[in-house]
Formats: C-alpha cells, structure tokens, sequence
C-alpha cells in the first residue's frame, strides 16, 4: 500500500504550468528545505510548476525531519530495514509522480527530477526504472544505489546532470565518478558533471547556476 506524500509548492510566474520540477529532500529535511530554491530558479523558468514532497517517514527525535528509507550507519537500523523502507519509497514516489502529471496534465517528458542527498539517490534509482522518460534528472550531493543492478534492470535513459562538492564529508565525493561511470556502462549517453569547488554537503551557486541551465535544455526552452 503506497503512502500519500504530503508536498508543498509554488506555482508558475506565469500562471501557466508547461513543466513541473519535483524536489527530492535529503535524509532529515523535508519539502520545504528545497522548495526554497523556487524563488531563485522560477524567474528563469516561468512557465514550471515547483513541488516539494516529504519523504514518507518520519525519524525518530527529529520533529519535521523525514526520510525516505533508514540510514544503517546513522539510525542503526539494519540492512534490511533499510532496503524495505527503500522498496516502500519508490512504489511512494512512483505513485506521486504518476499522480502529480494527471492532476497537472503534464507528460513525463515535462518533469525533472531534482533531488539533494538522499533525494537525489532516489530520483537515480526511480528514473531509469519507469515506463517513460522524464526530461532529466539533477543529482546534487548523492549517489548511486546498486549500481550492479541498473545494466539489468533500466527501462530508460533520461539526461542525468550529477553535481557535488569536493568538500563533502557526508557523502563522498568520488560518489560522482562512480554513478558516471555506472549510468555510462548501462548505457546512458546524457551524462553531465559538474565539480562545486570548496563546497561541503550542500548546493553552492555555481552547481545552481548549471542545474538551472541543464533544466531550461532539456525542457526545450
């Protein structure tokens, strides 16, 4: 039984929605954390729909703070755990999206993906394995989840942007190369990188400034 995800949004400048971008918050944040960037990022996307849900479960100790499944090393869960709780999130991401583009009449090929952290390790995961593609995915700060089972198990290949810090001590930074190197073998052609310079876990300018230039490509503008 899927969870229904809870999502805040902002809506077009133009009042006209054309494509919808969909943030995915990392482990302990919620909606709201990303939803921020819409300000930023909508002037030069006037005609896109911005929607931010929190992930399906609530942690334990950390009001406001949601997960999309269980971090063994932080939370001390157990592998298992952890690959139900992701199972269980990606049929609740599935379920969202497909809803998400018949309420606001939009095709796949109108929506991106753009996930931090933890969000972005399941928009790497959802993306490949849907029935269409979406017209991208921006990965900032993540990586990619069994990378063994991607060859086997992609349906297709949508543009995928990775960015990350080369500071970053929460998730490493040689993540990036690793999830290149993986999307290519699985054949992706789409692959974009970028290298926030002095940057730590998080989303600098510069890393803003390409995501919001992949975006405008890839939904045509």
């Amino acid at each position: 039984m899927t969870r229904v995800l809870n999502a805040g949004r902002v809506e077009p400048h133009s009042g006209d929605t054309r494509s919808v971008v969909v943030f995915l918050h990392g482990y302990g944040a919620n909606g709201a954390d990303l939803l921020g960037l819409a300000d930023p990022l909508g002037e030069h996307l006037p005609d896109t729909l911005f929607v931010a849900p929190d992930a399906p479960e609530t942690i334990p100790g950390m009001p406001n703070g949601y997960q999309w499944f269980p971090i063994p090393w932080l939370d001390g869960s157990s592998e298992e755990a952890a690959e139900r709780g992701m199972a269980a999130a990606v049929q609740d991401l599935n379920a969202f999206l497909d809803a998400l583009m018949v309420d606001e009449d939009v095709l796949p090929e109108q929506v991106v993906l753009f996930g931090f952290s933890q969000g972005t390790m399941m928009a790497l995961h959802v993306a490949p394995r849907r029935e269409d593609a979406v017209a991208g995915v921006v990965a900032f700060s993540g990586r990619l989840l069994s990378p063994e089972t991607l060859a086997d198990e992609v349906v297709v290949r949508p543009p995928v942007l990775l960015v990350h810090g080369d500071m970053d001590d929460v998730v490493p930074p040689q993540s990036l190369p690793a999830a290149a190197e993986a999307l290519q073998e699985a054949g992706f052609t789409d692959v974009y990188a970028h290298v926030m310079k002095g940057t730590a876990h998080g989303i600098a300018p510069d890393g803003l400034s390409v995501a919001l230039a992949f975006m405008r490509d890839k939904l045509g503008l």
